[in-house]
């Protein structure tokens, strides 16, 4: 059975005609479909990044784990392997140009590699191909993609229900497939989180996001953000394949190539449309989707029946006053450990009891404890409620003079003055140069502007006060 409101193979989507696949990206459609649902995270699919249909190669690294080689061993494996094969590929398309028209003697590989570009007449279409950007290997994802939709099953009725109150298509839920196969503990190398990657900037605008609280990371919080975020966008491109291609590369950039290309019409797009940032990413993130959106309606065909596991009924309380997360547990007869896991919006800072939960954020709690919450937090004193600093338990009392003598800031922050170098602050504060210039994400030389504010590493903060 699957959960109420999700879609199932046998029914049409419901908004078929938003989301078009027109003929022109069924070759990258079909590229994702066999990443998502037949080629495994050890396989490596070697291809012309441009025109997805010509695949060079696929590696296969399976035997190696079979042979209990270690995984990280074969994903170190999987890297030099694939670069070095990527090489070999780009001296065959070189050699291949060199030949001209009167390509004879070719080895059985070099054969298929120039049956590949039977299609394409131009002449320099063998030097144009061996473009390092044009020359791509990609990992498989069937096992990753697997799992997002087994704990996509957990949250899509409700992430439907909030789409349907948007007005939006509910097909649209399944982005997330796309951006983070529904990992609840995505975080980008540059800065994304959760399971709709948005990033903090963005994420502010309709989010509870700093040092405490990032409700980016919360799969049901952050729907109704994603949904209003692409509900405005559709509003200023007035097509959900340009919208859906903003949430990857930005309202603003898409507006720029409808109007530098002076159409809608999101194979164009993708064919000529040359601007800064739209890249491999960009230029297939709508097929990606379309793709996603066949497996996950297909799923069985792909990965037989999926376990469901049922969402924990839970209410939202949303708390007028600051309260440790212990105490909070206790009220709603609940452990810690459970509470953390209904509310992945907190910080570890909170979770370890370090810092309150803060006034104002919308608590999670299990229905069974949710009842008379209120009342005993109402009832609560003050005084109960701690925060745990490196040696000791310290009472938090309401009064301010004494909160702010006791109760140390979360971060420790240092404005650079003139002259200064990395070295002169880690000395002061008793660290080292190398941790300075990692907390703050410094290039190895370490350089420094004037007023610039640098993050003091916490393990320091004690001795250094």
């Amino acid at each position: 059975m699957l959960p109420a409101g999700a879609a199932r193979a046998d029914q049409p989507p419901a908004h078929a005609d938003a989301f078009p696949c027109p003929a022109g990206l069924e070759p990258q459609v079909r590229f994702w479909r066999g990443i998502f649902a037949e080629t495994s995270i050890h396989q490596v699919v070697l291809h012309d990044a441009l025109h997805l249909d010509k695949v060079y190669k696929v590696l296969d690294f399976r035997p190696e784990l079979e042979d209990g080689v270690s995984p990280a061993e074969v994903d170190r494996l999987q890297r030099i392997e694939t670069d070095l094969e990527l090489e070999r590929i780009r001296a065959t398309l070189l050699r291949l140009h060199a030949l001209g028209p009167n390509a004879e003697g070719l080895t059985a590989e070099e054969r298929a590699i120039h049956d590949l570009f039977a299609d394409d007449p131009a002449p320099d279409r063998f030097l144009a191909a061996a473009d390092e950007k044009r020359l791509r290997g990609q990992r498989g994802l069937r096992e990753r993609f697997g799992e997002g939709l087994r704990v996509s099953r957990r949250y899509l009725p409700e992430m439907e229900r909030i789409f349907r109150e948007e007005g939006l298509p509910v097909e649209l839920t399944r982005l997330p497939l796309v951006e983070s196969c529904f990992n609840l503990h995505a975080y980008s190398k540059v800065g994304a989180a959760g399971v709709w990657q948005f990033m903090p900037a963005t994420g502010r605008r309709f989010l509870h996001v700093d040092n405490l609280v990032d409700e980016r990371r919360d799969p049901i919080f952050s729907t109704r953000a994603a949904a209003r975020f692409l509900a405005e966008m559709h509003g200023s491109l007035a097509a959900w394949p340009l919208a859906i291609t903003a949430y990857n590369h930005g309202p603003e950039g898409m507006a720029r190539a409808v109007a530098q290309l002076g159409t809608t019409d999101i194979v164009t797009i993708v064919r000529d449309y040359h601007g800064n940032a739209f890249g491999f990413a960009s230029r297939n993130f709508y097929a990606e989707f379309l793709a996603a959106l066949d497996v996950e309606r297909n799923y069985r065909e792909y990965f037989g029946n999926l376990p469901v596991e049922p969402a924990p009924r839970t209410r939202e309380h949303r708390l007028d006053r600051a309260i440790g997360i212990q105490q909070a547990a206790h009220m709603a007869h609940a452990d810690r450990e459970l509470l953390a896991s209904l509310n992945p919006s907190l910080s570890s800072l909170v979770i370890a009891g370090r810092r309150p939960i803060p006034r104002g954020v919308r608590l999670r709690l299990p229905e069974s404890g949710a009842a008379g919450f209120e009342t005993r937090l109402a009832e609560a004193p003050a005084v109960e409620r701690v925060e745990r600093t490196e040696r000791k338990v310290i009472p938090v009392v309401a009064h301010r003079a004494v909160r702010s003598a006791r109760v140390r800031p979360a971060v420790l922050t240092y404005r650079v003055q003139r002259g200064q170098t990395l070295s002169h602050i880690a000395k002061r504060y008793k660290v080292s140069v190398a941790s300075l210039r990692v907390t703050n994400r410094l290039d190895k030389a370490g350089r420094l502007r004037p007023g610039q504010t640098l993050r003091i590493p916490r393990s320091v903060r004690r001795s250094a006060a």
